[in-house]
């Protein structure tokens, strides 16, 4: 039986925890607008993974601030994990953000006005545009096999492809369940995040978020885009500081994923080509960097 229909032993506090990584001025710029995004009281726990810039010792200033130097850079999902566990059991709603995201005004009590019309919902994911204001992708179907590589092979030289136009899901914003919602920014509920033990660790960075919505999916959990919640993400500041390892992180994260789903001997020789093909994306989008 789904864990869903347990009694939470969770309160209905609010907390939000930002995983950080030399995240400077945005970090203030985040704490100023979550500051209009709810009328509630709401705790921040910052979990940094190994920076040394000034903006930590800024933040930890603020009243509602729990500043966490975890000591090592463990990747943005293992961060979250950490962040979470700092907090007790008051706090029911716990949203796990990326430090370069602007909260527009009552964003947050909207994403909790959205919850209450999913009793079923396990993770809540607002509309996400980008600093134009272009709304970004960020409820999309979860990849399997053929769209993933459809999508991979395509998506840079022939954007309008079928798989990646069916993976990304790209249309008028309703709010709706999806296959997963964008790790940049999440509000969980409390019982759902633990049910699944959080963020899978070893992915270090980049499909945290996508394994996540599939394991709540999995687990009787639904995944809820709720456009009506908006955040504007600035984005890359983190990633742009090791370009390269980044793209590398990201497909050795897709390839975990896909492994994941597809054991056993069959599925050997069709993961040996993923890997291959993977591979030489890797090298084309390396070139040069």
């Amino acid at each position: 039986m789904s864990r869903v229909t347990e009694p939470t032993r969770y309160g209905d506090a609010l907390a939000v925890v930002v995983v950080t990584y030399f995240p400077g001025d945005d970090l203030e710029r985040f704490l100023d607008s979550l500051e209009k995004a709810t009328s509630r009281d709401v705790r921040v726990v910052v979990a940094d993974n190994d920076s040394t810039d000034d903006a930590l010792d800024k933040a930890a200033e603020r009243e509602n601030v729990h500043l966490l130097r975890i000591g090592e850079n463990l990747g943005y999902g293992a961060g979250a994990n950490r962040g979470v566990a700092e907090l007790g059991d008051s706090y029911g709603w716990v949203v796990v953000a990326n430090p370069d995201l602007e909260w527009e005004p009552g964003s947050l009590d909207t994403l909790l006005d959205v919850a209450k019309r999913w009793p079923r919902g396990g993770a809540f994911g607002p509309l996400i545009k980008e600093p134009d204001g272009t709304v970004y992708p960020s409820a999309r179907l979860l990849p399997s096999l053929g769209r993933g590589m459809g999508h991979a092979v395509f998506g840079k030289v022939w954007p309008a492809n079928p798989w990646t136009r069916a993976y990304r899901q790209e249309r008028e914003p309703v709010e709706r369940v999806s296959g997963w919602l964008s790790g940049s920014c999440q509000m969980f509920r409390r019982e759902a995040f633990d049910s699944v033990d959080g963020f899978d660790p070893r992915y270090f960075m980049y499909f945290e978020d996508v394994d996540l919505g599939d394991r709540l999916g999995r687990a009787g959990w639904q995944n809820v885009y709720a456009p009506s919640a908006a955040v504007t993400h600035i984005g890359g500041k983190a990633t742009s500081r090791a370009p390269k390892k980044m793209l590398a992180a990201h497909h050795e994260s897709a390839y975990r994923y896909l492994a994941d789903r597809h054991r056993g001997v069959a599925w050997k020789p069709v993961l040996a080509a993923v890997r291959l093909g993977l591979a030489v994306r890797l090298r084309i989008e390396t070139r040069g960097r």
